[in-house]
This record gives C-alpha cells, sequence and structure tokens, in this order.
C-alpha cells in the first residue's frame, strides 16, 4: 500500500492522546529549566548528533547518484553542526527546544535539500543481499526447535541480534566498516539476563497461549535486523495462524527499511507457491507507516496503517529510535511489545543499563 499524504493518529493509542501519549522517552528539559539555556541532557545529547556527522558525511560523500557529492556533503556537515552549536547556545533557535525527533528530522532535511536522497542506499543493497542468503539457515534453525518456549526465546534473540546492524550509532558504524557484522556471532554475543528492561517471562505466557488475531510490527534497519531478526519472528506468528502488517518507513532514513525495499525483499524470499520456506504468506501485508525519521511519532502515521491496525490485538515497536527512544512508554488500548538493543550510552545511563543491553517490555492489557 502506497502512502496517503495526510496523517493521522495511530488508533490503538490510549486517548485522549493529548494527555497520554508523548513520542519521545527521553526528556532533554523539564517545565522549570530556563528556556534560553541548553540543559546538561540537551548537551549531551547535541553532542551525540555533533559526534554522528562524520559518518553521515563519510557517505554522503561516496554517493554516486549527486552530482558534486563530495562539496554537498562538506556543505551538509557545516550547516548541521551550525545548526546543533546554535541549539546550544539557545535552544529556541530552529524551532527548538531539541528533542530526539527535531533533531533527526533537521538533519533529514538538509540532506534532503542537498539532493541526497538515500546515502545509505550502497550499504543497504549489500546487506539485504547477505542476509537473503541467510534467511533459510536462520529459519530451520528456529523450526528445529522443538519446544514452544525455547523457539520463541531464539526468536527474540534473533530481534536482538539483528538489531545491532544500526549505522545511526556512531560506534556501530565504526565497528561495522571494520569487520562487518556475524549474526550467529552475534545471537551467541548477548548481554546476561535480566535485561535492563526484561518482560521475557510474562511475554512468554501470553505467547504459549497463542492468542492475537492480528499483529502490527513496526521495523527498523535493512538487513540482518529486518530479515534475520523480524521476518522469523513474524513467519512464526503467520504458522501459528496470526496475521501480520509490517510497517516500515515511506522514505530512506539511515539504513531503515522501506516499504518499497520491504516489498522487494518479501518478493526475493518468498518462493513459487508465495511461501516463506513452507509457511504461506497470505496473511502477511506490508504498509507504508507515513514516517521518514529513524524515530516515530504515532500522532502521525498514514491513514492506509491507521485503517490496518485498527482491528490489530498487539503492536510491536522494534529497534532503539522506534521502541526506546520513542515510544518506550507509550500506552495502547491492546498488548504492546518494545524490544530493541540499547546502542547510544545515553540511553544506557537513562535506563539504568549496560550499552548493548536488551530492552523487552511487554504490556498487557486485560480484555
Amino acid at each position: 500500500m502506497e502512502s496517503a499524504s495526510e496523517l493521522v493518529e495511530f488508533p490503538l493509542l490510549l486517548t485522549p492522546i493529548d494527555s497520554h501519549y508523548r513520542a519521545c522517552t527521553i526528556p532533554y528539559r523539564f517545565p522549570s529549566d530556563n528556556p534560553r539555556k541548553a540543559t546538561p541532557t540537551e548537551i549531551s545529547w547535541i553532542n551525540l548528533f555533533l559526534n554522528s556527522i562524520p559518518s553521515f558525511k563519510k557517505r554522503a560523500e561516496s554517493d554516486t547518484s549527486v552530482p558534486n557529492a563530495a562539496e554537498k556533503a562538506e556543505k551538509f556537515a557545516q550547516r548541521y553542526s551550525d545548526i546543533l552549536e546554535d541549539f546550544k547556545k539557545d535552544p529556541e533557535s530552529h524551532g527548538g527546544p531539541p528533542d530526539c525527533i527535531v533533531l533527526c528530522r533537521l538533519r533529514e532535511i538538509i540532506l534532503r535539500e542537498l539532493g541526497f536522497q538515500d546515502i545509505f542506499k550502497k550499504v543497504k543493497d549489500e546487506e539485504n543481499a547477505k542476509a537473503i542468503s541467510l534467511f533459510e539457515n536462520v529459519v530451520r534453525v528456529n523450526d528445529a526447535i522443538e519446544d514452544e518456549v525455547k523457539r520463541v526465546e531464539n526468536l527474540v534473540k534473533g530481534i536482538f541480534a539483528g538489531n545491532i546492524f544500526d549505522l545511526g550509532s556512531a560506534q556501530l558504524a565504526e565497528v561495522f566498516s571494520k569487520d562487518g557484522m556475524s549474526f550467529l556471532a552475534s545471537c551467541q554475543n548477548l548481554v546476561t539476563r535480566p535485561w535492563v528492561i526484561d518482560d521475557l517471562e510474562a511475554f512468554k505466557v501470553k505467547w504459549i497461549k497463542n492468542s492475537w488475531k492480528k499483529v502490527i510490527i513496526f521495523v527498523d534497519n535493512s538487513g540482518a535486523d529486518i530479515i534475520l531478526g523480524i521476518l522469523p519472528f513474524a513467519r512464526e506468528l503467520l504458522r501459528r495462524g496470526s496475521q501480520v502488517v509490517l510497517a516500515a518507513n515511506d522514505l530512506p532514513s539511515i539504513n531503515d527499511v522501506t516499504y518499497s525495499e520491504l516489498v522487494e525483499i518479501i518478493s526475493k524470499l518468498k518462493d513459487e507457491e508465495g511461501n516463506l520456506v513452507g509457511v504461506s504468506t497470505s496473511n502477511l501485508l506490508i504498509a507504508n507507516s507515513g514516517n521518514d525519521l529513524p524515530v516515530i511519532d504515532l500522532a502521525r502515521v498514514s491513514q492506509e496503517l491507521a485503517y490496518l491496525a485498527s482491528d490489530a490485538d498487539l503492536v510491536v515497536l522494534e529497534g532503539m529510535g522506534r521502541g526506546i527512544e520513542t515510544n518506550l512508554y507509550a500506552q495502547f488500548k491492546c498488548d504492546s511489545l518494545k524490544i530493541g538493543m540499547v546502542k547510544h550510552p545515553e540511553v544506557a545511563q537513562f535506563l539504568g543499563g549496560r550499552l548493548y543491553d536488551c530492552v523487552l517490555k511487554y504490556n498487557e492489557v486485560s480484555s
């Protein structure tokens, strides 16, 4: 489904939205703070975005689809760092005060104004091709686990392992450029439980009851994340009789998978009968979320997604951007699962956890 231009509220948010919903999880400031003076939290987050500029600039320089890419990449770096420095001097500048949505949006606006539509396209394509070649193997490893509880544990670990492929994190972008990432090694090397937020036991209890009729999954990164993490999980839900809607970004942002890329990935993974390694995809839908950032404000989603979600009974927000930095405390009218890996030291500090810690926050709504 293509996205209509007008964005609407996600229908499963607890209402009234004004009093129940705030997209950004981490408050950069409080009402008592001086509006013209940057808070320590604002400064540390502005610095995080400043530190990411070199890796974005490097990707932009090598974007062959843009004429004079090197010169324009330099302009991007200059413009964005100027705006970030302005925020430090005066948080009210540039439509502030800043939060993670504002800081992400400004970065995207500058890139797009300079003609950069998708600076991570090359690495996304490479990672998708690599992950597609591993998909069947990962799925068969899961299928071989007979115990239902152990299988869902393995699928959850796969989501965390896949979620490491995130080039929006400066540290991970560096690790990735050195040696790429092995999915199975990542599965083995997750931090030990209990995780910083760990509702896995409650989730497993509900999973065994096999009760969700329709599941909406907001997906995150390309490559191992979507293909080896989310799709085996979605396939298991399909196998157990749920209808699954995968909601992906309208436009490219960092290495997040877009709606059109996801349609292509699924068509490559399906066999001639339309199955994903033996499981029918007749109950699988792909929706355009209407979003164009690595974070998401659920007060602004596409009409198609709102329509498809109205009768869902589980909402999954996957990844640090959509499920931790935004929406960690979002309340829904139905069951919800926020799942992702902590990839910024500032997030780890806020949550009181470790870097690369895992978040699995499950809220059950009593019927």
